[in-house]
């Protein structure tokens, strides 16, 4: 085994607890070990209860990152041979909750360019201390009977493997070297790898957030409903039943086991007593509002560290909000997706370039490739398309810059001008073959 193969796996393996706990909290399954062993027994029905904000401050910011084309070359079609236009969407899931996702561009079994979406807990890169370049990274894949870990280098690809699927950082062997002209390693990091997740400052909140809200089901379970009382009342004797309907017997005494018990069960709509010194009575239920206010708190502080707005959140008002008013409150969340795209951009220009290389054996560097993004806010059709109506007809924009606006891909906005100059050429004929009729009779 090389030292750079121990140090990658080393690095991938001490980030596998980050991410677990990350994708704990992606799916609603945050622990919950600040409940006490009185609340657990209270709700020892409930598997698990999360409002789970985690995933929607997540999801939130993954919708707003679309690719739209790339510009400059022709790898556009590459994406989609890879699939990327439907994938980028994992990789940015990817970046966002653990601060890094990777594509790894090489070929297929045909010979063609392919890009394939990695997973972090699978992939870990080595980067230049000064010039922060990736200079190595490693794939590792446990089968059912081995371990494989590939090794890309900026002039080779090695390729490891373990006689064991839970094969630590020894053992391996190397199996193949196979060199490539490139110059760069094959692998392109969406984002950085200490880059920190977006839920990061949400955890805490979330925590606290889950403990008010099973705080609420305990008071629910134990005050939430009226009670009644009655004094002056003996209890009485029933005897202890075992798991067959028999009742107990104590071995020392060999007499049933009894235990004192409410005379009136739970279910009796009537409590009646001979004793003239009982008394009757109820004790109301819990306000269960209380918890609300301490809700509403943490939430407006998650929507301060996330940028989600109100109406994400369950925050509802009374009256039916306006579209300028839902955009004006969607402003943070739409900045903060802007500056993803900015961020993830450059990532993906990379995987345009290295694409384009592989396939016509060029050096990357010598490739121009800049990544077109959809809109990442919430737009009235009709006022967008109004609007690029009187920027076309003023001439500060061209028809292919309006229709880059609506937010239409590389390809549709080449159909869509081809279309329209066969529609012109269309009309132009039909002018001409009226004209000619005309003149001829």
């Amino acid at each position: 085994m090389t030292d750079d193969l121990i140090e990658l796996l080393q690095t991938l393996d001490s980030r596998q607890y980050g991410y677990g706990l990350l994708d704990r909290y992606f799916e609603g399954a945050s622990p919950l070990s600040f409940l006490s062993r009185e609340a657990k027994v209270a709700l020892r029905n409930f598997d698990q209860l999360s409002s789970n904000l985690c995933r929607t401050a997540v999801v939130s910011l993954q919708e707003r990152l679309r690719l739209a084309g790339v510009e400059g070359t022709d790898a556009w079609s590459l994406f989609e041979y890879s699939d990327l236009d439907q994938l980028a969407a994992q990789v940015h899931r990817d970046a966002l909750l653990y601060g890094v996702g990777y594509v790894l561009c090489w070929t297929d079994a045909t010979g063609r360019p392919r890009a394939t979406v990695e997973h972090p807990n699978e992939v870990a890169v080595k980067r230049d201390p000064v010039t922060r370049q990736i200079v190595s990274a490693v794939k590792r894949v446990r089968t059912a009977k081995t371990t494989e870990a590939w090794v890309y280098y900026p002039e080779r690809v090695e390729h490891w493997t373990a006689n064991s699927p839970s094969s630590g950082n020894a053992g391996y062997e190397l199996v193949e070297t196979v060199g490539h002209s490139l110059g760069v390693v094959p692998v392109v990091a969406i984002g950085h790898e200490d880059e920190p997740s977006v839920i990061d400052d949400l955890l805490s909140i979330q925590d606290a957030i889950n403990k008010l809200l099973l705080d609420m089901m305990v008071a629910s379970e134990y005050a939430g409903r009226p009670r009644r009382y009655a004094s002056g009342i003996e209890l009485t004797e029933k005897p202890v039943i075992d798991d067959d309907g028999n009742p107990v017997i104590d071995p020392d005494t060999g007499e049933i086991v009894t235990e004192a018990v409410n005379p009136f069960p739970e279910e009796n709509r009537m409590m009646i007593s001979e004793d003239a010194n009982s008394r009757f009575g109820a004790i109301p239920a819990a306000d269960l509002r209380t918890f609300e206010s301490g809700i509403r708190v943490l939430i407006s502080q998650a929507m301060m560290v996330s940028g989600l707005p109100a109406h994400y959140v369950g925050l509802l008002q009374d009256s039916v909000t306006s579209a300028d008013a839902l955009r004006a409150a969607e402003a943070a969340l739409v900045a903060r997706a802007e500056a993803r795209q900015r961020q993830y951009g450059v990532g993906w220009e990379s995987v345009a370039r290295l694409l384009v290389a592989i396939r016509d054996g060029l050096d990357p560097d010598a490739v121009t490739a800049r990544v077109a993004w959809s809109p990442a806010d919430t737009r009235s059709q009709a006022q967008e398309a109004d609007y690029a109506v009187k920027l076309y007809q003023s001439g500060i924009l061209s028809r292919t810059g309006v229709l880059k606006r609506l937010g239409l891909t590389a390809d549709e906005i080449a159909d869509e001008l081809e279309n329209t100059r066969r529609d012109a050429q269309l009309g132009h004929d039909i002018k001409l073959g009226k004209y000619l009729t005309e003149m001829t009779n």
